[in-house]
């Protein structure tokens, strides 16, 4: 039996796993990063483990630090959670040699399946080799890894090459291996995925379906338990090439073969669609919520179980209702995605299952995944599920960095995907309309009479009457001004009726209707329901000089890559790439603004950067 277990990751699903121990009686040992020493998963696990450095190269990347960690701690198992090392396989050696329990799939099956190419092999498949404007659109793909890292569409042949090695240096950066392959990229096809559980026996399930083509970068936003719309006869057909990849490795464990399903050919529907096999997951996914909350089972639980040689019932249990799961990220999707960092000083989703590695007060850094937490809401039907977890998140206090959460309340509500007809290309077509700046009008005046409240005790002026008072606000990129007035009835504004203004409650009376506000404040930044404002100063300091043309960083990240043989004075042209960032697990490219000469470049591979330092400056011609 195990009675100790390491989780060699971070976040939430190092917490997620914890959870799961404590319901078992099995101690936790956490492993954390010097950045990471007062994370959650940190905080909350039995024992914790320091990993010197910061990056994951030089933490939970580092197998030998881990196991020893292990063995240090007395752990007698290693959970490898997902991202990271879960899909390694000398790392897997690494903890069995070490003498421990491993909670995965034996290393051979994570070998077999760890190359995407030779993964399609087993399942008969083989990649493009020579390709042709024909065989266009493809998919540039990392043999490695996934999270949709060294991933690229390309529409054009003159493109190839330059994507392809795009690709491999990606590739090569996340994964350590740079082999990339190209296959067929399926237009308005569907992501969909068969969660597998293998036990020790011989027994296989497959645990039912899941949809995940909500995705941007590659990289899953939504996800839902079951794939809706599926035929049996398609459903039947994804179970049986789940299990046959399974059953081809001996493999062991929670594990999840994924599919892209492309609807019939419009020339001939009879032929109905089709389900193209895409790779196999060694490891838990970041969606296995949804598949838990369908089952009624604890996945986690059952890896463990399996470990220690417990058989699987012969059939898998029923399924019961529908899940939908939204990933809630540090980002702002208006600007192409990019990362948010910053104190997160408040997080509740009422009336949906969340799972998270921060809580009130932690720091959101930039050396990992952007991802803050999962909302998950279950209910008898889909359309029941996907209106409680839209609900739940329009209701969720999400105090901090800027947030995708009014992007996924958008598109849990699109018509799109409330009549299940999205596909992966989702985000490519609705994204402008979805980030489509909403403020609300009256969130400044109740910013404004919130902020006077606070300041009432400090004087009697309630018995006299005032001049106007104002105050100046931030919101969505655009100023605005709040007015109002001390009287003797108290705080009034033009066109509106003040029902009643607390420091951190406002309700205010618009054509008759009322309507509440909560205020909360952090320095400058205030919170108004979900909108964002920012405090201006009455007397703005005169804004720093930027040379016509600068570049400056979108989020604060690390130069991994500069335009091979770019220098000051070369010739740019627009659109042209110049430098790459990365932070939070992404990569951001920076492109000249404009055709010019490139007067200047301060950035370099290797770099740390802030939040709008300067790194390069185009002239026009």
């Amino acid at each position: 039996m195990i009675t100790s277990l390491l989780v060699a990751n971070r976040g939430e699903i190092a917490c997620r796993v914890f959870r799961t121990c404590r319901e078992l009686g099995i101690r936790t040992v956490a492993v954390h990063s010097d950045a990471d020493e007062n994370a959650l998963h940190a905080r909350v696990a039995d024992t914790a483990v320091r990993l010197p450095g910061a990056t994951p190269a030089e933490t939970y990347l580092r197998g030998d630090l881990i196991v020893k960690a292990a063995v240090a701690a007395g752990a007698d198992a290693v959970h490898p959670g997902y991202g990271f090392l879960s899909e390694n396989a000398d790392f897997a050696r690494a903890v069995l040699d070490a003498g421990l329990a491993w909670i995965g799939p034996p290393p051979e099956a994570i070998e077999a399946m760890a190359s995407k190419t030779r993964a399609k092999e087993l399942m008969g498949l083989e990649p493009l080799k020579d390709v042709t404007a024909d065989d266009l659109p493809v998919l540039v793909k990392a043999a490695a890894g996934g999270g949709g890292r060294g991933m690229r569409v390309v529409r054009e042949l003159d493109d190839l090459d330059a994507e392809l090695a795009a690709a491999r240096a990606e590739a090569l950066s996340a994964f350590g291996d740079g082999e990339v392959f190209v296959e067929p990229y399926v237009e308005g096809g569907r992501h969909v995925e068969v969660q597998i559980l293998a036990d020790t026996h011989g027994t296989v399930w497959p645990l039912g379906t899941r949809d995940c083509s909500l995705q941007r970068r590659h990289q899953k936003v939504i996800e839902e338990a079951p794939a809706p719309g599926l035929t049996s006869e398609l459903t039947d057909s994804l179970y049986a090439m789940a299990v046959r990849a399974a059953r081809a490795v001996d493999y062991i464990g929670a594990g999840t073969v994924e599919f892209l399903v492309a609807d019939a050919p419009a020339t001939d529907p009879t032929r109905g669609p089709k389900a193209h096999f895409l790779e196999m997951n060694t490891r838990l996914q970041v969606e296995h919520p949804v598949t838990e909350e369908v089952f009624g089972v604890d996945l986690v639980a059952l890896q463990i179980r399996i470990a220690e040689g417990q058989p699987l019932e012969n059939d898998p249990p029923r399924a019961r209702g529908h899940a939908v799961e939204a990933r809630l990220y540090a980002e702002n999707p208006a600007t192409g995605w990019t990362p948010q960092t910053g104190t997160l000083h408040r997080l509740t989703v009422p009336e949906a299952r969340l799972d998270t590695g921060y809580t009130d007060g932690d720091e959101i850094g930039v050396h990992y995944d952007a991802m803050l937490a999962k909302a998950v809401a279950h209910a008898p039907t889909r359309a029941e599920a996907v209106r409680k977890l839209a609900g739940s998140l329009e209701r969720a206090t999400i105090h901090g960095p800027v947030t995708n959460r009014d992007l996924l309340v958008r598109s849990l509500r699109h018509e799109e995907f409330t009549t299940a007809r999205m596909d992966t290309g989702f985000y490519e077509r609705h994204l402008p309309g979805l980030t489509e700046p909403a403020p609300d009008p009256y969130a400044p005046l109740a910013a404004a009479l919130a902020d006077a409240h606070g300041r009432s005790r400090f004087g009697a002026w309630r018995n006299l009457p005032s001049q106007p008072q104002t105050k100046r606000y931030l919101m969505n990129g655009d100023e605005h001004e709040a007015r109002y007035r001390h009287t003797r009835e108290g705080l009034t504004a033009d066109g509106v009726r003040v029902v009643s203004a607390g420091a951190d409650l406002v309700v205010l009376e618009v054509d008759g209707v009322q309507r509440k506000f909560e205020v909360a404040r952090y320095g400058d930044h205030v919170h108004v329901n979900t909108t964002v404002l920012t405090a201006l100063p009455r007397f703005p300091a005169p804004e720093a000089d930027r040379a016509p043309g600068s570049l400056l960083a979108p989020m604060p990240g690390t130069v991994v890559r500069v335009a091979e043989g770019l220098t000051a004075g070369a010739s740019v042209r627009a659109g042209e790439p110049l430098i790459w960032l990365e932070a939070m697990k992404m990569e951001h490219k920076i492109s000249a603004p404009t055709t010019g000469t490139l007067t200047a470049l301060h950035a370099a591979p290797g770099q740390q950067v802030e939040l709008g330092a300067l790194l390069a400056v185009v002239v026009p011609r």
